[in-house]
C-alpha cells in the first residue's frame, strides 16, 4: 500500500567539509504514515440486498490513490456461487464464494473520479439470484492550477468579515464555489500570511467539519509578517478554517494558486531540487539585484507542464517588501508569495502556473533591489498520473524537542526512509530553538538502509538548495515537496553552525498507484 511505511529509525552524520569526522544520533520511532490518513482510506458501504435464501452486500475500501478493496458479503446460497463484479469502469471480473462467506478482491482504476460497482449473484440450484451496487469515490486527486488571486484579507473584508481574527478562533473561508473553483474539490494550495502582529502565535488551516490539528503551518512574532505555503484539504461543505493560536488577534491572508480534484488534471512530476534562479551569481537570469519594483521572466518548466513547484528565496532585501511569483505573459496580480523585511533572508514554497512554454515572472515588490533565488522541486503535468492523497491529520513524524536520541547534528544531517511506492511526500517543516543563523536543505540520500545497518553508508554530497532560513531565537516554517528515489532515504540537513531543533509533520504524498 501506498503509505504503508513512514519513519524508519536511522542515524545523523555530520559531513563537515573540513571536519568529515561523523557526529552520530539515532533516529526516530517508526511511525506508520496511514495513522494520519486513515479516516481518508474511507468506506462506502450498500447494505444487503436480494432475499432470505440469498443475499448480497459490499463494502469498498479506499486502498490507494486510484485502488479499492471491495468485500462481497454473501448470506445463504448453495456453494460454490459465482458473483459477477462490475467495477463501472468497463471492466467485470468474477469470484467464487461459498453461500455464506466474505470474498475481497482489489480493484485499481486508470482515472480519478466516481464509479458505481455492481454485484451480481446466482444460485442455480435454487433458482435465484441477487444484485447489489455501491458508489466510490477515488481517494486521489489531480492539480488544476489557478491564475493567482486573492481569497481572503482580513483587513479589507475580502473572503471573510473585515477585522482581525480573535485569538484562539479560527475564520472560514470559501474555497469550493468561490470564484472559478468548481465544486467538489479536495484540496486547495494556499499561500498563506498573517501580518499585523502584536504578539506570538502560531496558525493552523484544516478541512471545516475536520478537528483542528496540533500541527501548526505559520509561526510569527510580534510585528512579524510571516507567509506559508499550504496544501489544505477542503471540507465537504467545500470551506477551510483558518485558527489564530496566537494571544492577540491578527490579520489573514489568503492566496489561491491551484486546486485539486477528482477531474483529470494535472499530476505531479517530482524532481531532484535544482537551481534555475540566483541573482548573486547570474544563474537564471542576469547577474546583480532585482531593482524595486522591477520583474525578470525565467523558464523553470518544459513546455506541456500546467503548474511548478518553487522554493523561492529573497536575501539581501535593502528594504521590507514582497514578492510575487506569477505566469509570464501576465500582469503581475495583487497577490505576494514572500514577504520580507530589510537584511532578512527568507524562503517559501511556492506553487504557481506557468506559461506555454514553461516560464514565470517574479516581480519585487520592494521599493528597494534585493537578491532572488530559486529552487524547481518539481512540476505538475497532464501526462502525469500522480495523484495526490491528503493526509486526515498531520502525522507528526520527527520532534527532536522530544525524542531521546540526540540533537539534530550541527552541520549535519538526519535521515529517515520513506516507502518507494509513493512518488513523493509532502511535509511541513518547522525549525526552532534556534541558536544561530542557518538554512534546512532536503534532498534524497544515495544509500540504502542496509548500508547505515552495515555502517559502510558514504557521507552524502552537501546540498546547496535550501527549504527554509533561520536566524538565532526565530522559528520558521516551509512546505517541502519531496520526491522519493534509491531506497527511499531522505536526508534533512542543519546547515547552521549552531544547535536548533527540527520538527517534520507529514501532511500527504503523491501516488500513480
Amino acid at each position: 500500500m501506498a503509505a504503508s511505511i513512514g519513519f524508519i529509525p536511522g542515524t545523523a552524520q555530520a559531513a563537515d567539509p573540513v571536519n568529515p569526522a561523523a557526529a552520530q544520533a539515532a533516529g526516530a520511532p517508526a511511525v506508520d504514515p496511514t495513522a494520519g490518513a486513515a479516516a481518508g482510506f474511507g468506506t462506502f458501504t450498500s447494505a444487503a440486498t436480494g432475499s432470505s435464501q440469498l443475499s448480497i452486500s459490499l463494502s469498498a475500501r479506499m486502498s490507494s490513490a486510484y485502488g479499492f478493496e471491495l468485500t462481497t458479503s454473501l448470506n445463504r446460497g448453495t456453494p460454490p456461487l459465482d458473483t459477477v463484479i462490475d467495477w463501472g469502469d468497463g471492466t467485470t471480473e468474477t469470484v467464487v464464494a461459498s453461500g455464506s462467506s466474505e470474498t475481497r478482491t482489489k480493484h485499481v482504476y486508470k482515472k480519478l473520479g466516481e464509479y458505481t460497482i455492481k454485484a451480481t449473484v446466482v444460485d442455480p440450484v435454487l433458482g435465484t439470484n441477487a444484485t447489489n451496487e455501491v458508489r466510490v469515490k477515488t481517494l486521489g486527486s489531480e492539480f488544476t492550477p489557478y491564475a493567482p488571486t486573492r481569497l481572503l484579507d482580513t483587513r479589507s473584508g475580502t473572503g471573510a468579515a473585515k477585522g482581525k481574527v480573535e485569538a484562539y478562533s479560527s475564520t472560514r473561508l470559501k474555497v469550493a464555489g468561490n470564484g472559478g473553483i468548481p465544486a467538489g474539490v479536495t484540496a486547495v494550495a494556499l499561500n498563506v500570511t498573517a501580518t499585523n502582529t502584536t504578539s506570538g502565535g502560531h496558525v493552523s488551516v484544516f478541512a471545516s467539519g475536520s478537528t483542528r490539528p496540533t500541527a501548526s503551518n505559520i509561526n510569527f512574532e510580534a510585528g512579524q509578517t510571516v507567509p506559508n505555503l499550504v496544501i489544505a484539504r477542503v471540507g465537504e461543505d467545500g470551506y477551510v478554517e483558518l485558527y489564530n493560536g496566537g494571544w492577540e488577534p491578527v490579520d489573514l491572508i489568503a492566496d489561491v494558486t491551484g486546486y485539486f480534484s477528482r477531474q483529470e488534471a494535472g499530476g505531479y512530476v517530482p524532481q531532484v531540487p535544482s537551481r534555475v534562479v540566483d541573482t548573486r551569481d547570474g544563474t537564471g537570469t542576469r547577474p546583480g539585484q532585482v531593482a524595486g519594483q522591477g520583474s525578470f521572466t525565467v523558464r523553470v518548466a518544459e513546455p506541456g507542464a500546467t503548474a511548478v513547484a518553487l522554493n523561492v528565496t529573497v536575501t539581501n532585501p535593502r528594504e521590507a517588501g514582497h514578492l510575487t511569483v506569477h505566469p509570464a505573459g501576465q500582469t503581475a496580480p495583487t497577490t505576494s508569495n514572500v514577504n520580507f523585511t530589510a537584511g532578512q533572508t527568507v524562503a517559501n514554497s511556492v506553487i504557481v502556473p506557468v506559461d506555454k512554454n514553461g516560464a514565470i515572472t517574479v516581480r519585487n515588490g520592494s521599493w528597494a533591489p534585493s537578491d532572488v533565488v530559486i529552487d524547481v522541486v518539481g512540476t505538475y503535468s497532464p501526462t502525469s498520473a500522480v495523484a495526490y492523497v491528503p493526509f486526515t491529520t498531520p502525522s507528526r513524524q520527527i520532534d527532536t524537542r522530544t525524542w531521546p536520541n540526540g540533537p539534530w547534528p550541527v552541520r549535519g544531517y538526519i535521515w529517515a526512509a520513506y516507502s518507494t511506492k509513493v512518488e513523493a511526500w509532502v511535509l511541513n517543516t518547522t525549525v526552532t530553538n534556534t541558536q544561530g543563523g542557518g538554512f534546512l536543505s532536503v534532498a534524497p540520500d544515495p544509500n540504502s538502509m542496509n548500508d547505515y545497518a552495515q555502517k559502510t553508508a558514504v557521507t552524502p554530497e552537501r546540498p546547496v538548495p535550501s527549504t527554509l532560513n533561520w536566524t538565532a531565537g526565530k522559528t520558521v516554517a516551509n512546505l517541502v515537496q519531496v520526491g522519493i528515489a534509491n531506497d527511499g532515504l531522505v536526508d534533512f540537513w542543519n546547515q547552521g553552525w549552531d544547535r536548533a531543533d527540527l520538527v517534520i509533520d507529514s501532511i500527504g504524498y503523491y501516488d500513480n498507484q
